[in-house]
């Protein structure tokens, strides 16, 4: 810049303040330091100010900053002149503005002389190049500017940023002798603070500059989310830092994990050298707040906490459980308990739950309890449980919970106070009544509530047959002991109804009272005495007595009666046995027909001998509808008299012999006068004679057939019970090749009112045998005696149901089908004999009835024989009528899509109640469920296994899981299993039909490929299950076999006739196969079937429903055993009865393999053996040995063939029994008998090491004894065919029946065995294996365990049992299963123990 060559003058006149005139130098690149001088001149008026001037230092093209010298103030007359120290180095560059601000006053400001000098300035330092400073933002920044040149006094240096913020010297220290360093701080930086700053030093002589030194702040980072929460426990959190994005400055350097609990002072900072990071030693169910804060280089690096995360820390498990638990309070029905506060450390959560548990044993069953104690938080915490049963044994214990674990207390015995006890069971009060005296038995009150101390009976008569007694001092009060359960009350009156008030008492008191009522019976009018046994008057014909009223006894007397009995032994007088009386009434005209040696002479009412009066026995008069016949001169007579009570069902007589008459012996020379008798009386007496004698052979003619008649009905009468077992033994027969003795054909009669089904709210088709007469009608019908002469008389009563009905009450009801005249309804009364009948000849019956049905087409099926339906039809013969076929909505473009091969039937009082169809086909499988869907059905009958002799009669129309048909999707949801049937249930949805209908399909597998079932049982059973299963308001039941015809037709008549017989008391069998048969062709195929409906509609009239629901069998148990006084007899015992009554009996021709000359020595007893047909033969091969076994095969409740009941092996039999395990895949052997040596029950397993039995070896593996039960296992195999591998066999040996017993000694350890079988059946081969059964001979003991094994399922699977079913189910194939009714009372007894065992 040459000298000179750059000035400015600014006149500030007439300008307004702030106008600005700049100078700009060129820009200077030279690498040293330079040093600028100018002079400059501010003239105006005396002390104005006309402006300033400022002088900058731009370096490279940088904004101007701030001046580095500016000067103002009044104006002078002389120039100044400044220094410019500038120290800027290559590669920078710098340029120098000069600015004159005018202020708006007039004057005048100059710059002149700029020039730049090649070296330093003289007067004012220079700067050596300074550093660019980096910190954190908040912190100091420190430049440290190098002086060139010695401190001077008056140096004023300081640190002038670009964008205006200055800063001080903090201090100087001499670098050396030339030098000295000055150091700034900036405070407090922020990130505005960022920029460029220079170092400035005044002098008196100008101004130093340095260059720029940078100044970069820099923001500690900060994470922009909050850590994330990656697993949660009781004492630790898992957190990843999420540290990756960040508000500030990098490079991040250290990462550290602030923490503290959100509610309390804990805080704690932890270093972490991972992305994801464990928190631990943590307060379990706390919230802590957790940050992450991030470091970056420097000093004040760290930045501050990023978000905090929030989390709670699990709940720990309970440190333990509450302590200190003890009982503060005890009372008859509550009880308290008090415990230990708990706080946080034992808790170690915040939530938590505290039970108190306690477990009591009520009414022999044991009950556990929970209750929430809300008594927590108090210093003394307690709590009281309520609702207790007094005099209980509790085990109470505190339960401390919270989501991670549970704690107990201790557990505290404690026993409930005494109570008063309840009520004495009024249905356990059995009463034994005679006449004066009454056997009061009871049981204790169920809810005892402590230990009954005493009992208190309070009687009173309440009223009597005779009212003539005085009852006023019949009363009392009686206390027994409380362990007497039974009093005899004596002294009491005949005929009088006695109230008892019964309490039981414990030491708190009596309980509530029980009223019961007995009356005693009456007794026989007491006759008066007779001093001699002589008549007042007696001739030839007649002996007058006197007749003298007798004094009843408990109840009036009714009627006198006087009986003469010839030739009769002499009998004390005075008698009043009734077994020496005459309770038959018989009249003179038929004592010589019945062969009586007495006959009623007279009867009078009680009225009519109110005092005594004389009689005259024989004087041809009648007498109440008695003839009082003369006397035979020549016979000898007794005269009774008797007297008649009759009150309350009951009659009483007491009879004496008043009077007796000898044979007249008449000498023809010696006649007295006084007996002579006059020649024309004698002449008329012959000719009466004459013509009596020609009467009575007239009549003795006319009766002859009716007596032989007579007399075969008194052998029926005499053996009905028997010939009733051979008439239901018919139906195990083969229908048509038995004959039967038509001389035997059988009423249905029973003189002791035998009650087949006599169980207290059996099910409604529950059946009742009637009594029935088979005396002469000639007896007379105006007797005193009701219940003799009902014996005797005619009864039509044929159905017993919830109450008695006779026909003859019974009101009209319609009946469904038209009985014609050549085949009217049959009582079920009548049934018995009618089928006995049909069955003689071979059966002719039955077959000339049959054929008398139209067979073949009896309708027109137009529709079925279209081309276009002929593919729908599974056999061409089997078609349905027009009139009666069910109708399918049409498919829309599908001709003919209305049929199915399918019939409405009418059910008992119910249209169109069935559907009969044939088997589904692969066509009609859609068209099938289509007609399920329309029809609302809800139960499906299927009476056909899908193959049978290797064709297919039905295919699988239903899917295993789910399968779509179509628009219809169909999704089997269970399945149950039986031993002769499969119930199976499907939902069924239809594409835009808003529901889900539940539809069961029971499917029967127990009817054989070729005839019918050998037993109904199990179908009686099925169709029981099909009613209890079906909605009485659902649609059409769909019933099917093969073709539609046969099964079908006899399970749709069958479950009609069960409901006519159960509404009527009558079966019409024949019209309603007729009626079914107009509803579709061929219904009911063969004569067999008819016939096989008949036998089961009788058995199920003679078993009825013996089922009873897991809750009511204790009571019903109860009831079937309460003994009746008078019959001695109990329901139970009526029921066994029935039960060998209806008890198949196995012939000849059905034991023929058994029967065979080299299988006698094979069998024990010879009648015990196993029918053909349940045979498991035998199939190893050993040598000559035949492959018969005294065995057979039992079905369990639901698996058939599951039991093989045996006899125990012979010596000669041990071979085949191990041959029958092995062939049948046997997995438990039951033995329940002795080994006994003696009785050839020898010992057939190995103690140790290996049997060998022909091919097959038997290696012993292990024994256990365990109560009354040893258990041995066995590896059997096949030597002859090792690839067949090896079979496990567990023995259980029974020791708790000892040969001694009919029954076990113990329910329970029976119930043991039972269920330790069944646990290893499950175990080893999934139930699918054999149980072998056996005792001595294979028949009571062995039926006993099958029976309560099924017994056992039933209650299992369908909670309830049936006893009646289960043994007679066994006793079908083997009819000495459960020959023992104290055998069948345990099947019983055990049923009960399983369910008290849960």
């Amino acid at each position: 810049m040459p000298d000179g060559s750059a000035f400015m003058m600014v006149n500030t006149s007439g300008r307004f303040a702030g106008q600005k005139a700049l100078l700009l130098t060129p820009q200077l690149r030279e690498n040293d330091t330079h040093c600028v001088i100018f002079n400059y001149y501010i003239g105006g008026r005396d002390n104005s100010h006309p402006g300033h001037l400022n002088v900058y230092i731009k370096e490279n093209n940088s904004p101007m900053g701030m001046p580095v010298w500016n000067v103002s103030g009044p104006a002078s007359r002389s120039w100044g002149q400044v220094e410019l120290a500038v120290s800027t180095y290559w590669p920078n560059f710098y340029q120098i503005v000069f600015e004159a601000v005018t202020s708006g006053q007039r004057g005048l400001l100059a710059i002149k002389d700029v020039v730049v000098q090649g070296h330093q300035c003289m007067n004012t330092p220079h700067f050596l190049t300074i550093k660019g400073v980096e910190v954190n933002a908040g912190q100091t920044a420190s430049f440290h500017c190098t002086v060139n040149g010695r401190k001077r006094d008056n140096f004023r240096l300081w640190l002038q940023g670009i964008g205006g913020r200055e800063a001080p010297m903090k201090a100087t220290k001499p670098w050396n002798n030339r030098r000295f360093i000055g150091t700034f701080d900036v405070e407090n930086t922020t990130k505005g603070d960022s920029g460029r700053y220079r170092c400035i030093v005044h002098s008196d002589k100008g101004v130093g500059v340095s260059n720029y030194g940078e100044l970069t702040i820099k923001q500690p980072p900060v994470p922009i989310a909050p850590p994330q929460l990656t697993a949660v426990g009781a004492t630790y959190l898992w957190i990843q830092l999420n540290a990756n994005s960040i508000n500030g400055d990098g490079p991040i350097i250290d990462r550290e994990v602030e923490y503290r609990t959100v509610s309390g002072t804990m805080y704690d900072l932890q270093p972490v050298d991972k992305t994801t990071h464990k928190i631990g030693h943590l307060d379990p169910d706390t919230e802590y707040e957790i940050s992450v804060l991030l470091t970056r280089p420097l000093e004040g690096g760290t930045g501050a906490p990023g978000p905090p995360l929030r989390a709670r820390t699990k709940c720990a498990e309970p440190m333990h459980g509450p302590r200190r638990l003890e009982v503060v309070d005890i009372q008859s029905k509550q009880v308290t308990v008090r415990w230990e506060p708990l706080g946080y450390n034992v808790t170690r959560c915040h939530s938590y739950n505290l039970t108190v548990q306690y477990r009591s044993r009520v009414a022999g069953k044991e009950e556990t309890r929970e209750e929430v104690c809300y008594d927590t938080q108090s210093r003394n915490p307690q709590h009281t449980i309520h609702n207790l049963t007094p005099f209980t044994n509790l085990s109470v214990k505190l339960v401390l919970r919270n989501l991670e674990g549970v704690k107990e207390s201790t557990e505290l015995e404690v026993q409930t106070d005494e109570d008063v006890p309840g009520a004495v069971p009024l249905e356990s009060i059995q009463g034994s009544a005679y006449e004066e005296k009454i056997v009061l038995k009871w049981r204790e009150p169920a809810q005892t509530y402590g230990i009954i101390t005493q009992y208190e009976i309070s009687y009173k008569a309440v009223s009597s047959f005779d009212p003539e007694l005085d009852l006023s001092n019949q009363s009392g009060k009686v206390v027994k002991l409380g362990n007497e359960t039974t009093h005899m009350f004596t002294g009491l009156y005949p005929g009088s109804t006695y109230s008892f008030t019964l309490r039981a008492s414990t030491a708190k008191g009596y309980g509530p009272p029980v009223i019961t009522q007995f009356t005693t019976k009456i007794s026989a009018p007491s006759m008066p005495a007779y001093d001699q046994e002589t008549s007042l008057n007696q001739t030839d014909s007649t002996v007058t007595v006197l007749l003298k009223p007798a004094q009843s006894r408990g109840a009036p007397v009714s009627a006198y009666q006087v009986v003469v009995e010839e030739e009769r032994p002499r009998r004390a007088r005075g008698t009043a046995e009734i077994l020496r009386c005459y309770p038959v009434p018989i009249h003179f005209q038929n004592a010589t027909l019945l062969n009586s040696q007495y006959y009623f002479t007279a009867q009078f009412p009680a009225a009519g001998i109110h005092s005594p009066q004389p009689f005259t026995v024989g004087d041809n008069k009648t007498y109440n509808g008695y003839w009082n016949a003369p006397l035979l001169p020549q016979k000898s007579y007794s005269i009774y008299y008797q007297a008649v009570s009759t009150a309350n069902g009951e009659t009483k007589i007491d009879c004496v012999r008043v009077a007796t008459k000898g044979a007249a012996t008449h000498k023809p020379d010696a006649v007295e006068p006084e007996k002579q008798t006059d020649h024309t009386v004698k002449i008329a007496g012959v000719i009466a004679g004459i013509l009596l004698f020609i009467i009575i052979f007239l009549g003795v003619v006319l009766l002859m057939k009716k007596r032989k008649l007579a007399k075969k009905r008194k052998e029926t009468l005499n053996s009905t019970r028997q010939e009733m077992t051979v008439m239901v033994n018919s139906m195990d027969k083969s229908y048509t090749e038995q004959g039967t003795n038509c001389d035997e054909a059988l009423s249905f009669m029973d003189p002791h009112n035998h009650t087949l089904n006599t169980r207290t709210g059996s099910s409604p088709s529950s059946f009742t045998l009637p009594k029935a007469n088979t005396l002469s009608t000639s007896i007379p019908t105006n007797s005193y005696y009701p219940d003799e002469s009902q014996n005797m008389g005619s009864d039509t009563s044929s159905l017993v149901q919830s109450h008695t009905h006779s026909l003859r009450k019974r009101e009209p009801v319609d009946v469904p089908y038209q009985t014609g005249q050549l085949h009217p309804a049959i009582r079920v009364a009548d049934l018995l004999q009618h089928i006995t009948q049909m069955k003689c000849a071979e059966g002719y019956g039955f077959k000339e009835e049959y054929e008398s049905f139209f067979e073949g087409q009896s309708a027109p099926w137009d529709s079925a024989k279209k081309d276009e339906n002929r593919m729908k039809n599974r056999y061409g013969n089997i078609i349905a009528y027009d009139h009666s076929r069910v109708r399918l909505q049409a498919l829309e473009g599908e001709q003919s899509s209305d049929y199915i091969n399918a019939n409405y039937v009418d059910g008992y009082h119910r249209p169109n109640h069935y559907i009969a169809t044939q088997g589904p086909m692969q066509e009609t499988v859609f068209d099938f469920w289509r007609m399920v869907w329309q029809e609302n059905t809800a139960a499906i009958v299927m009476v056909t296994n899908l193959v049978e002799v290797g064709r297919v009669k039905c295919c699988k129309y239903w899917p295993d899981d789910t399968e779509i048909y179509r628009d219809i999707k169909v999704t089997l949801i269970e399945t149950e299993l039986l031993s002769e049937y499969v119930i199976r249930t499907f939902a069924v949805e239809k594409r835009g039909a808003h529901e889900i209908r539940e539809i069961r399909q029971f499917h029967f597998t127990g009817w054989p490929d070729h005839g019918v079932p050998y037993h109904a049982t199990g179908l009686l059973g099925f169709i029981r299950r099909v009613k209890s299963k079906t909605l009485t308001s659902a649609g059409p039941m769909v019933v099917h076999c093969s073709a539609g015809a046969g099964r079908t037709g006899c399970f749709i008549v069958i479950d009609i006739m069960l409901d006519m017989a159960e509404r009527e008391g009558v079966v019409d069998i024949y019209n309603c196969v007729r009626e079914l048969r107009s509803r579709r062709v061929n219904m009911v195929q063969t004569e067999e079937q008819y016939v096989f409906i008949h036998d089961a509609i009788l058995e199920a009239c003679l078993c009825g429903d013996t089922t009873i629901p897991a809750g009511q069998l204790r009571s019903v148990y109860y009831d079937m055993n309460r003994l009746d006084p008078q019959t001695n007899s109990s329901p139970i015992k009526e029921e066994f009865r029935t039960l060998n009554m209806v008890t198949p009996t196995l012939r000849v021709e059905d034991c023929s393999i058994a029967l065979l000359p080299r299988n006698h020595e094979k069998n024990r007893c010879m009648d015990v053996l196993p029918p053909d047909r349940c045979l498991p033969f035998l199939i190893t091969i050993d040598g000559e040995s035949s492959n018969y076994i005294n065995a057979a095969l039992m079905d369990s409740y639901k698996q058939p063939s599951a039991f093989i009941v045996t006899q125990h092996p012979l010596p000669n039999t041990v071979k085949d029994f191990w041959r029958l395990v092995l062939d049948y895949h046997c997995t438990s052997i039951v033995m329940l008998n002795d080994v006994d040596p003696a009785q050839l029950c020898p010992q057939y397993w190995p103690e140790n090491g290996v049997h060998r039995h022909g091919p097959i070896q038997v290696e012993f593996v292990s024994a256990d004894l365990e109560e009354d039960i040893i258990s041995r296992i066995f590896r059997i195999y096949n030597a002859a065919r090792p690839q067949d591998g090896y079979r496990m066999v567990q023995q259980f040996q029974f020791l708790g029946w000892p040969m001694y017993r009919d029954t076990p000694m113990s329910k329970r350890s029976f119930l043991k065995l039972i269920r330790q079988v069944d646990k290893w059946q499950e175990e080893y081969d999934g139930g699918e294996g054999r149980t072998v059964v056996h005792c001595l001979n294979g028949g009571g003991r062995s039926g006993t365990f099958c029976a309560i094994s099924i017994v056992c399922e039933m209650l299992q699977h369908q909670r309830s049992v049936d006893v009646f079913h289960a043994v007679k189910t066994l006793r079908n194939n083997k009819p000495n299963m459960v020959d023992l009714l104290d055998q069948y009372k345990f099947c019983y007894e055990v049923a009960l123990e399983y369910l008290n065992s849960g």
